[in-house]
């Protein structure tokens, strides 16, 4: 897995673009990142998983960890650029009903900045 971030709108928002699978052996720098991050005042981070062909339990839980740190914080998490097959997991968890999920990354950016 590889992980790269970087920043848009001024700064004010964090892009974390992820590659690879997200799984039990996998998560942990996910999970550090956005610990990290989430750590300023109002976090507002867009997760690409476009490069994602795979997520498990543990992936799903770190993204929801991540999401509710960020709104306990006066931010949000968002996520964009699913493939089907992790589309289709976040629909079996019923996930895709807590997470604004989208499929560009200029539609994501703009949820943030509207």
């Amino acid at each position: 897995m590889e992980l790269n971030s970087r920043s848009v709108a001024d700064g004010k928002i964090t892009i974390l673009e992820i590659s690879g699978r997200i799984d039990a052996y996998e998560v942990k720098p996910v999970k550090e990142w956005l610990t990290e991050i989430t750590k300023i005042s109002d976090p507002n981070i867009l997760v690409n998983l476009s490069n994602v062909n795979f997520i498990d339990s543990t992936g799903l839980a770190a993204l929801v960890q991540g999401m509710k740190h960020c709104r306990q914080r006066g931010g949000n998490l968002r996520l964009y650029g699913l493939q089907q097959p992790v589309q289709t997991i976040f629909e079996l968890t019923r996930l895709d009903m807590a997470f604004e999920i989208f499929v560009q990354e200029d539609e994501a950016i703009n949820a943030f900045v509207n």
